[in-house]
């Protein structure tokens, strides 16, 4: 990857130069090399398109993929650098590519593996970097990677059930709303021509129905690209209102449901610290480590229990006081604070609520497909029975 650098030398004279490198960094890195202040660095004319590419590609990369070859590769007894550099020959891809030149060559200067993790914080989490970080004190970094790979594909196992319960009603909804839509928009418009001479007093909600339908009819060249430019915007504003945490505090809000949605935030906070705990990480750290991953609400909860514990305050208190706990994860939290075990207690509380509730997912989906399933079909029903009221009331007159 070719960069343009603008530099300034020892006596002040205003260079520029293009260096091959990695990223920005290692085009940094090679400018200082050569005793130059690089004032600034950007990627050349021609290779702009590939860095565009290389950064979507990067991102793609699977991190627990990563880690279960490299504690393959760790646990058959190589070492960290022989481990990547088995990981580089065999890697095809090229934006990954760079990504394992890039931690070999740290390695290679005599950085310690998490601060060369560090220098890519688009691929590698600060939850990633930490527990590495505190396994480089241990010198236990395959179970530490063993650890980190059990709690991802927990988390992924609770949030692909969450995605698969919601797929089936996805698809009910698109196809019960295409139907409605079908119907309003080319069906009712072509019975309310039918219906205009016809000279009879029609039902109320008939009425209403053709109404609309002379309306869709004649403004069709209006109305279609109107609602295609306001669903366009409707589903610009949800990605905004799901990005920025509304949809979650919305959830909470709804009888029944803001409970569940209560336990899964806790369980995560739960898995994450336990998995810390266990690490290695003090508790301090891990619970600010814990921040960035929770919802708004219980930031702010953790952010209080955090301070309320740098006083001497116990955890399982520190918790209760800021709605952080549920009755049997308190008792277990107290369990692993009188045996040394906290870590260990706060997983198996994590392990309890991931059941209940998987058990609560199916329950909900059971009951809520069929409901949706009868909600179409009393809209469409009631739009077909609207439409053929008026024809039921010119055969009773014929006959």
């Amino acid at each position: 990857m070719q960069y343009v650098v603008r530099a300034l030398s020892a006596d002040h004279i205003v260079t520029e130069l293009t260096v091959d490198a990695f990223d920005e960094v290692d085009a940094r890195r090679q400018t200082e090399a050569r005793g130059l202040y690089a004032a600034s660095i950007a990627p050349a004319r021609h290779a702009l398109f590939g860095r565009i590419t290389s950064k979507a590609s990067s991102r793609s990369m699977s991190l627990v993929l990563f880690s279960q070859e490299l504690l393959a590769l760790l646990t058959a007894g190589l070492s960290i650098v022989e481990s990547l550099e088995a990981l580089l020959e065999k890697e095809t891809n090229d934006a990954t590519h760079q990504v394992l030149s890039r931690l070999l060559l740290g390695l290679r200067e005599g950085k310690r593996f998490s601060r060369v993790l560090a220098e890519q914080p688009d691929l590698f989490p600060p939850l990633y970097i930490g527990i590495v970080q505190a396994a480089e004190g241990t010198s236990d970094l395959p179970q530490s990677l063993a650890r980190f790979i059990d709690y991802q594909q927990r988390i992924d196992s609770v949030r692909s059930k969450i995605i698969s319960a919601m797929i089936y009603p996805m698809i009910l909804l698109l196809v019960g709303g295409g139907v409605t839509f079908f119907l309003i928009g080319y069906v009712v418009p072509r019975f309310a021509d039918v219906y205009r001479g016809a000279g009879r007093s029609l039902p109320l909600l008939s009425e209403l129905l053709l109404e609309w339908g002379r309306f869709a009819g004649s403004h069709a060249h209006l109305l279609f690209p109107g609602l295609s430019i306001a669903s366009l915007l409707l589903l610009v504003w949800l990605r905004i209102f799901v990005t920025q945490g509304g949809l979650a505090q919305a959830l909470v809000k709804l009888p029944g449901i803001g409970e569940r949605v209560r336990i899964y935030e806790l369980s995560r906070l739960y898995l994450t610290l336990g998995m810390l705990l266990e690490g290695g990480i003090p508790i301090v750290a891990a619970l600010n480590t814990v921040q960035g991953i929770v919802s708004a609400q219980v930031k702010s909860g953790l952010q209080v229990a955090t301070e309320t514990i740098q006083s001497g305050t116990p955890l399982s208190v520190a918790f209760v006081q800021n709605r952080l706990t549920t009755p049997i994860s308190l008792r277990m939290l107290r369990v692993g604070e009188r045996s040394g075990e906290l870590g260990q207690m706060l997983t198996q509380s994590a392990t309890f609520y991931d059941g209940e509730i998987s058990r609560w997912i199916d329950r909900f989906t059971r009951t809520f497909e069929p409901l949706l399933m009868a909600a179409i079909g009393l809209v469409v029903g009631a739009i077909v029975v609207l439409l053929y009221m008026p024809i039921f009331d010119l055969a009773g007159s014929l006959s």
